[in-house]
């Protein structure tokens, strides 16, 4: 169980995308272990039938748990979300800024495909970044900013590249929270980067989880305990490489180099090597 105290029973969880994949999974999770949550996502039934799983995730407390219609390439929206938490809650310890699409395109094609993919992926990080955190800075209590970032962002394949390019950006900003948290006198929040491997989720747009794939679930518990091992900021990176999943936690003063995530991508051992987000 994870010893970060920004996941500790009674405190509050903000997940955008928290209607379907990693976002769902990641609020069952905080539900689970006690804390209230809000999920975010497009108003319907998804954000319904989420919110009633969380709901029996808290005990049938329906008190605990909230869904708030959003989205997240909308500033108002955002705005939006976080009174409404504030109200319901008082606080806010966790921010997962999870919400993502795919199928943008490559790189001189779908030019709206291209504008609506950025708009949320990365945007709706910038949005929840820009409106959580200095609310979150004056409480003065701990708190997690999570990112949800890709495998693709690092090693940007050919194909999609609007995701690549959004995601990417999504590490960056990462990055630079994880600096300016470190920076603010007597901050006691963190920053952290999720990068999931293969995982079986909607965006995929696969009818059947392919076996060597990881589950969202899976993604979700190796991010809970990766929090509560590391103590600084980390990006929790698995990769799928010649049959091998690979699990590696970054942190500390250096950069996460090409060379190591090759080392990665060649099957070379990399459990639990500590390299940085920041």
């Amino acid at each position: 169980m994870s010893t970060h105290p920004a996941l500790r029973r009674g405190r509050t969880a903000v997940v955008t995308g928290g209607a379907s994949g990693i976002g769902l999974a990641a609020a069952r999770a905080f539900a689970r272990l006690g804390m209230h949550v809000c999920i975010a996502d497009l108003a319907g039934q998804n954000l319904e039938r989420a919110e009633a799983e969380i709901v029996q995730e808290a005990g049938g407390s329906a008190e605990r748990v909230r869904a708030i219609a959003t989205d997240v390439s909308r500033r108002e929206d955002v705005e939006s979300l976080k009174e409404q938490a504030y109200a319901a809650f008082n606080e806010v310890a966790v921010l997962m800024n999870n919400a993502g699409i795919g199928g943008g395109g490559g790189p001189w094609q779908n030019y709206d495909r291209w504008q609506r993919l950025i708009e949320v992926n990365l945007w709706g990080v910038i949005n929840g970044i820009q409106t959580f955190v200095p609310r979150m800075l004056e409480q003065g209590t701990p708190g997690a900013i999570i990112n949800t970032g890709s495998k693709q962002g690092i090693t940007t394949p050919p194909g999609d590249t609007a995701y690549n390019v959004s995601k990417a950006g999504v590490k960056v900003l990462t990055e630079a929270v994880a600096h300016e948290l470190r920076n603010v006198d007597r901050c006691r929040i963190t920053a952290h980067l999720l990068i999931p491997g293969f995982t079986f989720t909607g965006i995929t747009g696969r009818a059947e989880k392919p076996t060597d794939a990881w589950s969202a679930e899976q993604v979700v518990d190796f991010m809970i305990d990766a929090m509560g091992t590391v103590t600084s900021t980390f990006s929790a990176l698995t990769m799928r490489s010649r049959g091998r999943w690979m699990r590696s936690v970054f942190s500390g003063p250096q950069k996460i180099s090409s060379k190591t995530v090759q080392r990665c991508l060649d099957g070379t051992p990399t459990t639990k090597m500590l390299f940085s987000a920041s």
